[in-house]
């Protein structure tokens, strides 16, 4: 029996490898998504892993111990202990002693002032600080750290005496330098015992100064960061079982043990599973599409073998043993295909993902091939033996006949209308319950094919009427070529999966595509720049100067003040370097809206720069008055109040000493305040004051004189409640307390300067606010001044806030806000050329990085996730279903050869021109390529329409602007190219043979 199968492959060898070539496709598709699954689930891990935050990363333990003079022996010891009940493979601990102590500032205004100063040593400190000094080395040593070194204006080479803050004793220290902490987000800081939990932040010292007796009963530390291999599961250790393990042992060694990376491995296992299942919707798509080619060629090629069947029965052969017969033939070419797909697959892999599994994932990996290949192999048999076994069942005579039936099939019909049915389930399920429910997953593959087999049918219809008409007229080439589509069989299968694989092609890569925009597009508006950093909290004011110092010319940084956390949101910009700077989407409204337009403010102020100020007065209050100024440094935003106290009745001059104002730029002028005063009666004091001058010592003498304090558009008083009633004079500014009818209490007492425009320009996105009446819109999300505002642009989303926010300019909101504290985050947003030494620069001028994101870095981020790091064998799962359709085109082109030859050599002889048989022979096989590929063109785009085809969707459903297009120009061209150039390359191949019949052939 076994002979017989293989001499029948033998002679039927262009057949038998038609289905190998359908089978080893299906089976490199199988194995290389075994090998990419376990691939790729480990980047996808390593991603969630990367982006976790450092303290998900570490298990920590803490005791406090009598360390007995000899801290090293103590954490020795307490290693030890944990290793006894913890250990990972490849994990390296960290170390670290603490001691709570007190620092007594010395001086003479601070003596007496106890602060919290914890002293503490750490494994490796000097390698995670950037230090201005030398590291610590001997017995005392220490390294404070630049806030410490600000407050308590210590630096290296001098002394200090901390002493515990429970129990007796002093501990001398000296300082050798002074740190700033490198990357404040990474593992080695995530321990908040070495962090600030007092008044300072830690000072960091060697482990022989815990020798001294005053520090004998420090707390212990142990991190125990976890290897990025075992949180992603690479060595399929169990990381969540050995720590969940661990916890009891911990506990009876009254230890606690800090484990956060449950939840980190619940993510990990979770991107893996998703990968799973990406890779096998995109493999099953393949599959089921596979089979059914191989189903189809199964039956388009089976007429020698039904002959054989006939042969069979007619001298009594059962049907099981036709069946075991046909069986033979089919096993030897699938078995060929599984040899051929096991290196194939692998391959394949290896070039989509860019890497193979780990080394202990390959033996999983191997077995999982093995198995997927079987699958497929006995699913292609079971298609091809059902479609003999269908075939077979007919009467001898039928069997033996080589003119096929002209009656239609009823069946076809009915699986096309199941079909149909499946596609709108499936778009049900996919516009009621989302892309990534039940068939909703399939929808657009699944209406693809029905839109292709409703297109194949009224192809057929088409093709047999116009085929008539053009013979009957005499158009021979156009008659031929349609009478070839229309009754050549399995034409209209192969049409249809022509368009199923042209259109998943389009869908594939327009969806990787735009995947690819969207996520750039997504970066670009949360991080609102190339490049942002992250600084340490400073004034506003210092921020501002900070940037514009270390970028003069504007064109690469812009100071970034982001407060996410009020209601609503706050974004202040330095608006003068926005366009330069930010990346400016149209969905935001003009780049220019924050500009000051027609409510520009008169010329600045001159800057304070004096160590001494006068102010001249002319007081027509009968009772002593007090008058506050208030001045803010314009390098540090550092604030300082004076009091002209003792103000009496008629004009006078009053100096008051000036610190921290010297140095360039110097200060600026916030505030005068008319403190309220009551007469004898204890009412309330209306009289006037008036501000005449206000002059300092140096050459700059005057600050303000009569022309600048008697110009009313300079001053304006409280927009809040009553305010302190302002008259501009040529003498000067006078002003006067106003008295609530009600209360009978002043309210306001505050002289602003006017140097911002008001009211002020803002962008606001969201719904407006319900309190805002037409043009008296006001807020006080400046530092709780209430200051009135104007709408310059209502966009649908601002950069950074999203949906909902106020956007603003940074200079004018700090100079609002002046001494008030601006909460938030700092930033410093950088362009893509930004220079090198920027970072330096702004470091230089007293900015410590915290963080540095960039656009392109982001966006990669997203793309490690799971739903988008395996799509690339979507795609290539679609290129492969071109390669099913491309074989079906030569199994249609094949199996008709002989009887089309001999029609084509029948109609030479009564007269057929050569060049017409040629050109008809070739022009069959490319009207169903070109029918197909336009089919599938217009199947996708009507997918996109009926199934809702976007961009693919953020794990977190984020879409704040519209999507891209998943099927421009682009992924529809490509799909046409790629799937033109592999048809038109098998038909060429299929069709030579009987070309070559055609030009051999004598009249």
């Amino acid at each position: 029996m076994y002979y017989v199968s293989f001499g029948a492959v033998r002679r039927r060898t262009g057949q038998a490898v038609l289905v190998a070539v359908l089978a080893a496709i299906l089976t490199t598709a199988s194995v290389a998504a075994c090998w990419y699954a376990l691939a790729i689930a480990s980047r996808a891990a390593g991603a969630v892993v990367d982006a976790a935050p450092a303290a998900e990363r570490v298990v920590s333990a803490q005791k406090q111990a009598d360390t007995a003079g000899d801290p090293r022996a103590a954490l020795d010891a307490f290693g030890t202990q944990i290793r006894g009940l913890l250990t990972l493979p490849g994990a390296v601990p960290l170390t670290g002693l603490e001691a709570d102590m007190t620092y007594t500032q010395a001086g003479k205004n601070t003596a007496g002032t106890f602060t919290g100063l914890p002293l503490t040593y750490r494994d490796d400190f000097c390698a995670h600080v950037r230090l201005t000094g030398s590291c610590p080395a001997a017995t005392g040593d220490t390294a404070i750290s630049a806030d410490v070194a600000q407050r308590t204006q210590l630096k290296p080479g001098d002394r200090m005496v901390v002493n515990p803050a429970a129990g007796a004793g002093a501990v001398p220290l000296r300082i050798t330098a002074v740190y700033t902490v490198k990357d404040p987000a990474g593992i080695y800081w995530t321990d908040k015992l070495f962090l600030s939990h007092g008044d300072f932040d830690p000072a960091f010292t060697t482990l022989d100064t815990f020798r001294d007796p005053a520090l004998a009963q420090p707390t212990l530390s142990y991190d125990l960061p976890i290897p990025a291999p075992l949180l992603r599961g690479d060595d399929l250790y169990d990381l969540n079982g050995v720590l969940n393990a661990a916890e009891p042992r911990f506990a009876a060694a009254q230890l606690q043990m800090g484990n956060p990376a449950g939840k980190l491995f619940d993510r990990v296992r979770a991107q893996r599973a998703t990968v799973l299942k990406d890779v096998l919707i995109a493999l099953g798509q393949l599959v089921v599409l596979g089979w059914f080619a191989i189903g189809l060629a199964g039956r388009f090629t089976g007429r020698d073998r039904r002959a054989d069947a006939g042969l069979l029965k007619l001298r009594g052969t059962s049907r099981g043993a036709i069946l075991r017969l046909v069986t033979g033939q089919h096993l030897i070419p699938l078995l060929i295909a599984a040899v051929a797909g096991l290196p194939l697959g692998v391959a394949g892999a290896w070039i989509v993902a860019g890497r193979l599994p780990v080394r202990s994932e390959w033996w999983p990996g191997l077995l999982f091939s093995v198995g997927a290949a079987a699958v497929v192999v006995l699913g292609a048999l079971a298609a091809l033996v059902a479609a003999d076994a269908i075939a077979q069942r007919a009467p001898v005579a039928t069997l033996l006949r080589r003119v096929p039936s002209a009656r239609r099939d009823w069946r076809s019909g009915v699986v096309d209308l199941a079909f149909v049915a499946l596609a709108g389930g499936a778009v049900y399920q996919a516009r009621t319950g989302g892309s990534g429910s039940g068939l909703g997953v399939v929808a657009p593959a699944l209406v693809a094919l029905a839109i292709g087999l409703v297109l194949a049918r009224l192809l057929r219809w088409t093709a047999d009427r116009a085929g008539g008409a053009a013979v009957r007229a005499g158009r021979l080439r156009a008659g031929l070529t349609a009478v070839q589509i229309s009754r050549q069989p399995g034409a209209d299968r192969a049409f249809a999966l022509v368009t199923v694989a042209v259109a998943m092609v389009a869908i594939a890569a327009g969806g990787l595509s735009a995947g690819r925009v969207e996520r750039t597009d997504r970066a670009q508006v949360e991080l609102g720049a190339p490049r942002v950093l992250d600084v340490k909290q400073t004034t506003a004011t210092a921020l501002e100067h900070a940037v514009r110092q270390a970028d003069p010319s504007g064109h690469y940084a812009m100071a970034v003040l982001l407060d996410s956390t009020s209601s609503p949101p706050l974004l202040a910009v330095d608006s003068t370097r926005l366009a330069s700077v930010a990346t400016w989407r149209p969905e935001y409204g003009p780049v220019t809206a924050l500009g000051p337009g027609d409510l520009a403010p008169p010329r600045p102020l001159p800057a304070i720069t004096g160590n001494a100020v006068t102010v001249r007065v002319d007081s027509a209050r009968t009772q002593e008055s007090l008058l506050g100024l208030t001045v803010q440094n314009e390098a540090t935003g550092a604030v300082t109040r004076l009091e002209f106290q003792q103000i009496r009745t008629g004009e006078q001059s009053l100096t008051l000493p000036l610190k921290g104002c010297t140095t360039a730029p110097g200060c600026r002028l916030v505030s005068f305040e008319l403190f309220t005063t009551t007469d004898v009666n204890g009412e309330p004091v209306t009289d006037p004051l008036t501000i005449e001058s206000l002059t300092q010592s140096g050459p700059a003498a005057t600050i303000l004189d009569g022309s600048s304090l008697g110009d009313v558009r300079r001053w304006r008083g409280d927009f809040g409640g009553l305010a302190l009633r302002l008259q501009a004079t040529p003498k000067g500014l006078v002003a006067r307390s106003v008295v609530a009818e009600q209360s009978a209490q002043v309210s306001g007492t505050k002289i602003y300067p006017v140097d911002t425009p008001l009211p002020l320009p803002i962008a606001f996105a969201g719904d407006p606010i319900t309190d805002w009446r037409f043009e008296d819109a006001s807020t006080n999300r400046f530092g709780g001044q209430t200051v009135p505002i104007t709408l310059a642009d209502q966009p649908h989303v601002l950069p950074v806030l999203g949906t909902l926010g106020i956007l603003a300019d940074l200079d004018s909101v700090r100079r609002i806000a002046a001494d008030a504290q601006l909460g938030g985050q700092a930033q410093v947003w950088l362009t893509a050329d930004a220079p090198p030494g920027i970072v330096d620069a702004l470091e230089k001028q007293g900015l410590t990085v915290l963080a540095d994101r960039t656009t392109a870095g982001l966006a990669a981020r997203w793309a490690a996730q799971a739903d988008v790091i395996s799509a690339p064998f979507e795609l290539f799962t679609v290129l492969l279903a071109v390669l099913v359709a491309a074989t079906m085109v030569a199994v249609v082109a094949i199996v008709e050869r002989e009887p089309q030859a001999e029609q084509l050599r029948a109609l030479r002889v009564q007269g057929l021109d050569r060049r017409v048989a040629v050109t008809s022979a070739y022009a069959g096989v490319a009207a169903l390529v070109a029918a197909g590929l336009l089919a599938g063109l217009l199947a996708a785009l009507l997918a996109r329409v009926i199934v809702g085809v976007t961009a693919p969707a953020f794990p977190d459903h984020w879409r704040l602007i519209p999507p891209p297009d998943p099927l421009g120009p682009g992924a529809l061209g490509l799909a046409a190219a790629v799937a033109a150039v592999a048809l038109a390359i098998v038909a060429v191949i299929s069709v030579r043979p009987l070309v070559r019949q055609m030009r051999e052939t004598a009249r």
